[in-house]
């Protein structure tokens, strides 16, 4: 079993498959860009107000009150406050507090489903709406094979312009599902794809599999008028306590620590919010994702 986790499984019969799993709030519990910002805060990129800003927005995020509109506008505020951001900079950040916020935060289930998929031979593609310096750190953390990610405008300078070059949200996320499928050479009838809002549902009708995991209200009311599982993740693990052979990267030095007690206690408070559940949904949780598990090695 040593390596299951990391390795690339490669699957000899063609033709291929894929899982598409959205990040946040289906393979994370939190935003993987909004999580980041009190690391920004401490590295001189944003000032307190931002911190405080980015946690009410995460707060909102997680209450699943966010729609397109919402969405948009918080695109169009994270976009202006990256502006003269040093790429640099902001990629040495997010690897020296990868595994102190995104190690802790990855559902167990996620990663579970994660496994199956490269067990049988699938590859594993995340597909998210946050910055390609963000997501392709984190999916090298879990051993995806491949990332689709927004990527801003850098200028000669080296800094982020402002400009949005690549949006990953979407009708955009299903339609780079589907030049995967054709350059990969991806059988979508017999893909699987996962994500937790109403805006990704093109990318999971996409696929001849789809799972709604921590839907939004739009998406329940979706998933159930079309049939899709729905799966319930709340358990978030440390891959290193759960997975002993995945591979880890080197952890780097730490940048300095500065408390941001308003952004903590909000985060606080909102996390203990999301992680109430009833004993029902619960249950219903770990029946349906068993029940998922179990399908992927007949398919």
């Amino acid at each position: 079993m040593a390596g299951t986790y990391a390795r690339l499984v490669e699957n000899h019969s063609l033709p291929r498959t894929a899982a598409f799993f959205d990040l946040d709030k289906t393979v994370i519990a939190k935003s993987s860009t909004l999580t980041f910002s009190k690391s920004f805060y401490q590295g001189g990129l944003i000032n307190r107000r931002a911190v405080l800003r980015t946690a009410y927005a995460q707060f909102v995020f997680l209450a699943g009150g966010a729609d397109h509109d919402q969405m948009e506008r918080m695109r169009e505020y994270l976009s202006a406050l990256c502006k003269g951001w040093n790429v640099r900079q902001v990629k040495e950040i997010v690897a020296e507090t990868l595994h102190d916020l995104i190690d802790p935060i990855i559902y167990d289930e996620a990663a579970s489903l994660i496994e199956e998929h490269h067990t049988a031979g699938r590859d594993v593609v995340i597909v998210s709406t946050s910055g390609a310096e963000v997501v392709e750190p984190i999916g090298e953390l879990l051993g995806a094979d491949r990332v689709v990610a927004t990527r801003m405008v850098v200028g000669d300078d080296g800094c982020f312009t402002g400009e949005v070059e690549y949006y990953a949200y979407g009708p955009t996320k299903a339609e780079a599902v589907q030049e995967l499928a054709e350059s990969e050479g991806y059988d979508l009838a017999r893909c699987f794809a996962y994500s937790d809002s109403a805006t990704d549902v093109p990318m999971l009708a996409s696929v001849g599999n789809p799972y709604a995991v921590n839907p939004d209200r739009a998406l329940r009311r979706e998933a159930i008028a079309r049939g899709w599982p729905i799966l319930v993740f709340n358990r978030p693990v440390r891959l290193k306590q759960r997975l002993p052979a995945f591979s880890m990267p080197p952890r780097p030095a730490l940048v300095a620590a500065a408390a941001v007690g308003a952004a903590a206690a909000t985060a606080g408070l909102v996390w203990y919010a999301t992680r109430r559940r009833s004993a029902a949904a619960q249950a219903l949780a770990t029946r349906t994702t068993t029940a998922a598990i179990d399908q992927f090695a007949r398919i």
